[in-house]
């Protein structure tokens, strides 16, 4: 769980970053905010699973899992869930780093992939990612991760909408 933690938080802070093209500049105030938060979170994040979180050796192979107790199934779905929004979340921004060429300015709608679903198809990538570790996890601070990105992003979801 501690790997797909730091795998997220990798390909946000430092890959995304690299892929994306010239934009708005953000407000130092917003990337104070920003950085406070992502501190404070992988601090909370990475105490939990390192000091307070326990997981029994080999737990996915484990005749429990394969049985089907509710504890591992849980694990696993969270492990797909956080995979499959990973999935859904790096597939979103592709699509939304190419919706213009160099130069180009103005609104375009996304089309493709979950953006045939949903408007925000990498906020719900993301929502699902985290819900999944959380689920993954079974850690209050992992909920906790879960239910702000869900009220952060479901809002700017709904504002990108509209």
């Amino acid at each position: 769980n501690t790997i797909h933690f730091l795998f997220s938080v990798f390909y946000r802070a430092l890959i995304f970053p690299l892929l994306i093209r010239e934009g708005k500049p953000t407000p130092f105030f917003t990337f104070v905010l920003a950085l406070l938060f992502c501190v404070f979170n992988g601090y909370l994040q990475g105490r939990s699973l390192t000091t307070y979180a326990t997981y029994p050796p080999g737990w996915l192979g484990d005749s429990r899992f394969i049985t089907g107790e509710l504890n591992h199934v849980m694990r696993t779905s969270g492990f797909l869930g956080w995979l499959i929004g990973m999935a859904i979340n790096i597939h979103s921004d592709h699509i939304l780093r190419n919706l213009r060429k160099p130069g180009e300015t103005g609104y375009k709608i996304p089309r493709g992939g979950m953006f045939e679903y949903v408007s925000g198809a990498n906020f719900f990538g993301e929502i699902l990612e985290w819900f999944g570790f959380a689920l993954a996890c079974c850690t209050i601070e992992s909920l906790a991760f879960a239910l702000c990105t869900l009220f952060v992003l479901g809002s700017r979801a709904r504002q990108h909408h509209k």
